[in-house]
């Protein structure tokens, strides 16, 4: 009957202020030069125009020529200068702005420090005065001027920082802005000057510039995550969201928890995610001296972690899956981390196994049980680059095979794309807006399939860009428009720009897919610069199935995006975006509200942004362990991984085999997709299905095999002696849908998997999840 009380008076009051405050926006980049002031700037005359009152007052464009072309026609109010030194310093001028009473202020450098006789030590406490009287701000802030990520920063670049903010800093704003940036374009600014003189020169070196962007990019994403999850518990809202990895570890005080542990923190590192430790004490019993002494280690053991472990009442050993299914839904677990049962199958029946139950109660949570091997292995902690042959003698000559391989790389052109969480976040306005930039330098750039989609700030960003017209394709009767692919290539231009990646071309095309075409383009020599949302990505199409509740039909492999030489993130707030639609910007009117209440509801954007933001973290991490050996956040992981995936030819086959390469990709592992059947020979229809799972593997660049059981009871034995021979140290298998009847008839696979699979890693796939449950 909370909703019926009385309000306070001191609660009437609260409400009332919150209702006079002003709203508060940040623009955070990875590093100086990044373009949150141009963003900031850009953003303050579209409000201008739309009849809101903005000034400007303290805002550093550092003389960059398009920063300040965006100061266009706004009033500045003067700011404070003054010399620490040797350098100016700008403060804002707090009476002068009270005064005027704009709507909205624009002011850089969130971290700056005021001068010493000023009313307020830091800008942060003068924004904070500004929005107590109703006046809003729009600043900005570099990640590692983030207490907490400043120290991370140093420890990763060497980068030292005077001036910091709280890293509960961003909790005050009511909306976060990442402005993504690749170290190649960093690096091009630099050396075309501009970014005019910057005084900390370490900070532009390519792999300190890469930890950087993946540093802010995880920072959004958990500030993206704790959004998704308040507002998922509003909605009421249960289990995971699809969007990120939360990793429960289950240890004991004994000898293999901190195996357990640092196992857990590998995992949970490589799937970009957090871990949460948990044991069950009895609490009615003393520790014994044992139990006490590894209790402190794994106790140190998570200190250096950072992460905390939770002691869980020892109940009885039979109600250890309960509460563990009850922790995990309600810490919005997607995987628990334990050990294979040792116990004999007299113990299990006797005392109960934990293993048996949780498979049984489970929902929507994989199981992850870590090899005994590890015992003697340890943790097998080495570097995660591989070399699949040995190192080549430098002054051995080149065979006339590696001599073309080498031309063909060097001769074909770059490859650019922008990302976006869904559609209207402004990639195909970012993408024209470069290629007129790079026109203006002299560069020959063409639109080689331009996507508008009715929007007018995207139609005025053609500017002085020339169209190469579509091609007409006569199918059936019906005129068909298609990018001309031909035409392209004979016009041989340096740059074309060529919209939405994963389009499926109209029948009659040379190619089945757009990116088929790009690959092409790119083998001619010609660089592209391309666009495609994150719901494209081949391997995502089940986390997005699970996220929106639609199954998108047209998709990219991952590796297309691999091969591009930049990825950048256009980053939109749901809120932001949802406003754009209202306006108009994204869809026709008559179809706004249909959009809003299906695809682009806030949970989806909530949870495709943080995904958006996860994945080109993840990209970001693979090309800096490329570039430099202790490059990669993550740590490095365990080498000669081999993954086994085991399916049927269910439905949940595409699934499995999409977790299956996610991981391998993540632990640079080799992966085999293995089908036993129990039917010799297929059907038509088992045939058709096989085949298109083999096709699926193979986009995938994996290997997909079919054995043939003589007996039912024979699935398991036979996956576990092939998996044997391929040396696989994890096996992923679906969980079983069948009925106890049918699993005492024709055997528990995986039960028998994990009996006599001890020596593997075993993750146990939970079934498919229901859309936003």
């Amino acid at each position: 009957m909370e909703g019926f009380r009385r309000k306070t008076p001191e609660e009437i009051l609260l409400s009332i202020s919150e209702l006079h405050r002003g709203r508060l926006k940040v623009y955070i980049g990875p590093f100086s030069g990044s373009g949150k002031t141009y963003h900031m700037l850009r953003e303050g005359n579209g409000l201008k125009q739309r009849g809101i009152d903005v000034v400007i007052c303290a805002v550093s464009t550092m003389q960059r020529r398009e920063t300040v072309e965006q100061i266009g026609c706004l009033e500045s109010v003067p700011s404070i200068h003054w010399t620490k030194e040797g350098k100016e310093k700008k403060d804002l001028n707090l009476e002068a702005l009270i005064e005027r009473n704009p709507e909205v202020v624009l002011v850089d450098g969130l971290a700056h420090r005021n001068r010493p006789d000023s009313q307020f030590r830091t800008r942060l406490e003068d924004i904070q005065h500004l929005l107590s009287h109703g006046i809003s701000v729009i600043t900005t802030v570099n990640v590692y001027e983030l207490e907490g990520y400043t120290e991370l920063a140093q420890k990763l670049t060497g980068i030292m920082v005077a001036e910091t903010v709280p890293a509960d800093t961003l909790d005050l704003a009511d909306e976060i802005r990442l402005i993504d940036v690749t170290p190649e374009t960093i690096l091009a600014r630099l050396s075309e000057g501009s970014l005019g003189e910057q005084q900390q020169a370490r900070i532009f070196k390519r792999g300190n510039l890469g930890k950087l962007r993946e540093l802010a990019l995880r920072l959004v994403a958990e500030d993206v995550n704790e959004t998704l999850e308040k507002h998922r518990e509003e909605l009421g809202l249960h289990g995971p969201s699809g969007a990120s990895e939360r990793i429960l570890v289950s240890t004991q005080y004994h000898w293999n928890g901190l195996i357990y542990m640092r196992r857990g923190q590998q995992i949970a590192k490589r799937l970009n995610g957090e871990m949460l430790v948990v044991t069950f004490v009895d609490k009615k019993k003393t520790l014994s001296k044992e139990q006490s002494a590894f209790r402190r280690s794994l106790r140190k053991l998570a200190e250096k972690l950072d992460v905390s472990i939770e002691e869980l009442p020892l109940l009885t050993r039979r109600a250890i899956p309960r509460q563990l299914v009850e922790y995990a839904m309600a810490n919005h677990i997607t995987r628990i981390v334990l050990g294979h049962s040792k116990q004999t199958a007299w113990q299990e029946w006797k005392s109960g196994s934990i293993v048996n139950k949780l498979l049984k109660k489970i929902q929507y949570v994989d199981l992850f049980f870590i090899a005994d091997s590890a015992e003697q292995r340890g943790e097998r902690i080495l570097p995660t680059r591989i070399t699949s042959s040995p190192a080549v003698d430098p002054y051995r000559r080149l065979s006339g095979v590696e001599v073309e391989k080498e031309i063909h790389r060097i001769k074909r052109g770059s490859f650019k794309v922008y990302i976006g969480s869904a559609p209207g976040v402004g990639k195909t306005y970012t993408m024209l807006r470069e290629g007129n930039v790079l026109l203006k330098k002299g560069i020959d750039v063409v639109i080689g399939l331009l996507e508008t989609h009715g929007r007018k700030e995207t139609i005025e960003q053609v500017g002085a860009l020339s169209t190469i017209p579509r091609k007409i394709i006569d199918y059936k009767g019906t005129k068909l428009e298609e990018m001309d692919l031909q035409e392209i290539i004979r016009r041989n231009p340096e740059v074309v720009l060529i919209d939405e990646l994963a389009h499926t071309n109209v029948p009659g095309s040379l190619n089945r897919k757009r990116f088929e075409d790009v690959r092409e383009v790119l083998d001619a020599g010609i660089s592209v610069i391309s666009t495609v949302n994150v719901q494209h990505l081949e391997s995502l199409n089940d986390a997005i199935e699970q996220i929106t509740g639609v199954r998108v039909r047209e998709t990219v492999p991952d590796h297309i995006l691999r091969q591009a030489d930049e990825v950048q993130l256009i980053d939109v707030a749901p809120n932001a975006l949802q406003q754009r639609m209202r306006e108009g910007k994204v869809y026709a009117m008559n179809k706004v509200d249909q959009a809003l209440n299906n695809f682009f509801t806030t949970g989806n954007l909530i949870a495709l942004r943080e995904l958006a933001l996860r994945e080109i973290a993840d990209d970001v991490d693979e090309r800096l362990e490329a570039l430099e050996r202790r490059g990669s956040l993550r740590g490095p992981w365990r080498r000669q991984e081999v993954i086994f995936v085991c399916v049927k030819l269910g439905p949940e086959a595409e699934r499995l085999i999409r977790r299956g390469v996610r991981i391998a990709f993540r632990l640079k592992a080799n992966w085999f997709v293995h089908y036993v059947s129990e039917n010799s020979p297929l059907t038509e229809e088992e045939q058709r299905r096989s085949k298109d799972l083999e096709e699926l593997v193979s986009r995938f660049g994996g290997k997909f095999e079919i054995q043939y059981a003589v007996k039912k009871k024979q699935v398991a034995k036979m996956l576990i002696e092939k998996a044997n021979s391929y040396k696989s140290t994890q096996m992923i298998v679906g969980k079983s849908k069948r009925s106890m009847w049918r699993r005492w008839l024709q055997g528990d696979i995986i039960k028998t998997i994990l009996k006599h699979g001890r020596h593997m890693d075993v993750l146990v796939v939970s079934a498919k999840d229901k859309a936003g449950q």
